[in-house]
């Protein structure tokens, strides 16, 4: 298995009490991911009224609000290992008012599970997270049709939701969808098969996400590294040092490579890297580093280096698709920050496209504003020129947050098409 997808980020969506949290606490007790003083806390004090024996949920719900409610409202994040793979779960709520944290905690998975009720079958919510992971480019979906073990483990009941499910995703393009069977409070088809649906024949949940080779987006060779400090020191031995530090978002940069620096359209040539403060010849993808350049030029936070060949576009104005968090409504004559890797500009929303009906996943007209949790087409004019790529070329620069400048809340995260 290559590095790239050694370690498998995926995130858990669902309506509320569809189990979720309880799936993902049931992963972990049965890879064996629980340490041994969690376990003991959890059989003191973790039976819940209905079901004899440990609640998996408090395993992820870790605030005691959501813990004397039963639901879930804020992302957690756990790790769990097995022997063929590494993983990083984001557990995102249910209710329909935290969709935005669904949208932020599903923005760096590779893989989204979508758990449905099989009591209830297919609901709004499942259209909205099905909806938001195919917008964010997530191409591996698996469908685990929950409680099983309250409809008698019924055939039928899990291939009538499967057949509901598929034809809501005629319009949308997505490479893989899987359909599994579980009980998460029981255990079936989670970890261990179980003895209860041996007409089930396909891979445990588990057996899915250690196979599943996720379409990752594009990283590419082209260069793209957002300068995020620019890095003085003036001393007897470093004397007129100057190095650019940052994250490399994209292909390898190594020493005596000519790079253009945006959004000022000057050329450079590449004379050291440094990693961990020793010099090294390449950084590589995500490599946190400095770049020291031959010929000294006027660079600031929020410039990027990339490839001379393959350029990002450079513009004020993008066309973006967004999810409004704020509880206050979209204000269309409002100014709000713009940031983007490393660049912040005041920016104004000119135009709403159109807004997404969570039903049915049509667009229909929008008005002047939006509402939280709405997900729209919009297009955007900026103070300042930003260097960018589509969201499908390259999911870090091709991505962005609103800001409120007056009270400095994330009112809004978008992705550019």
């Amino acid at each position: 298995m290559s590095d790239a997808i050694d370690i498998l980020r995926f995130a858990t969506a669902g309506s509320v009490d569809d189990g979720k949290s309880t799936l993902i606490g049931r992963l972990l007790f049965d890879s064996k991911g629980v340490f041994v003083d969690q376990l003991e806390a959890l059989e003191g004090t973790s039976y819940s009224d209905e079901n004899k024996g440990i609640d998996f949920a408090l395993l992820t719900d870790g605030l005691r609000a959501e813990r004397e409610q039963g639901i879930t409202i804020d992302v957690a994040y756990r790790y769990f290992s097995t022997p063929k793979r590494k993983f990083i779960i984001a557990d995102t709520p249910g209710h329909v008012q935290y969709t935005r944290n669904m949208f932020t905690g599903a923005s760096n998975s590779d893989l989204a599970i979508i758990l449905i009720d099989s009591r209830k079958g297919v609901l709004q919510q499942s259209k909205r997270h099905l909806y938001i992971s195919w917008l964010l480019g997530i191409q591996n979906i698996v469908v685990a049709i929950n409680k099983m073990d309250l409809v008698d483990y019924d055939k039928k009941t899990f291939n009538y939701i499967s057949k509901d499910f598929l034809s809501i995703t005629k319009n949308l393009s997505i490479k893989e969808i899987d359909f599994v069977p579980i009980s998460a409070l029981k255990g079936d088809m989670v970890v261990e098969r179980g003895e209860n649906m041996k007409w089930y024949s396909g891979p445990t949940l588990i057996e899915i996400l250690e196979s599943v080779n996720p379409s990752l987006l594009e990283r590419g060779n082209s260069i793209r590294f957002p300068v995020q400090l620019v890095n003085r020191v003036d001393n007897q031995d470093t004397k007129d040092f100057r190095g650019y530090m940052g994250t490399s978002l994209s292909g390898p940069i190594s020493v005596g490579d000519s790079i253009k620096i945006l959004p000022s359209n000057k050329v450079a040539k590449i004379k050291g890297l440094l990693l961990s403060s020793k010099s090294v010849e390449k950084i590589n993808f995500q490599d946190s580093a400095t770049v020291i350049l031959e010929d000294e030029i006027d660079i600031s936070r929020g410039d990027i280096f990339t490839s001379i060949e393959n350029q990002p576009e450079v513009s004020n104005t993008i066309s973006a698709k967004i999810c409004w968090m704020d509880e206050k409504n979209l204000n269309p004559k409002k100014k709000y920050l713009l940031k983007q890797c490393s660049k912040t500009s005041k920016a104004v929303i000119k135009e709403i496209l159109y807004k997404v009906d969570m039903e049915t996943l049509n667009h229909v007209s929008a008005e002047s504003t939006l509402e939280m949790n709405d997900v729209a087409q919009v297009e955007i004019m900026l103070q300042n020129q930003i260097a960018f790529d589509s969201y499908k070329k390259n999911k870090r620069t091709g991505s962005f947050i609103l800001i409120n400048s007056e009270s400095n809340n994330t009112v809004a995260a978008g992705i550019i098409l």
